[in-house]
């Protein structure tokens, strides 16, 4: 069965790839869109802020989930919090 095609993503490859890497797939669209816009060069000197999930404790991914309108939050444990804020 052929994939849909999603006309938003200025750079599916990047896409693709920064998903199987264990991206969101808000992240993942962002920085495949930044990287088409600016070049990919200007968007890895950028970098990141946040550090990975596994070094967060619950209760500030449990804050994170609130944030960007996840449910059922509440009752997940550290890993499965983890995978729901990586697939969002």
């Amino acid at each position: 069965m052929p994939e849909k095609k999603n006309p938003s993503l200025k750079d599916p490859e990047l896409y693709e790839e920064l998903r199987e890497d264990g991206a969101s797939k808000q992240k993942a669209a962002r920085i495949s869109n930044a990287a088409a816009s600016r070049g990919r060069s200007a968007v890895g000197r950028k970098g990141g802020k946040s550090g990975d999930y596994e070094d967060w404790t619950v209760a500030r991914l449990k804050a994170k989930a609130k944030e960007i309108g996840l449910t059922g939050y509440s009752s997940k444990k550290k890993s499965e919090l983890i995978s729901a804020l990586r697939n969002s």
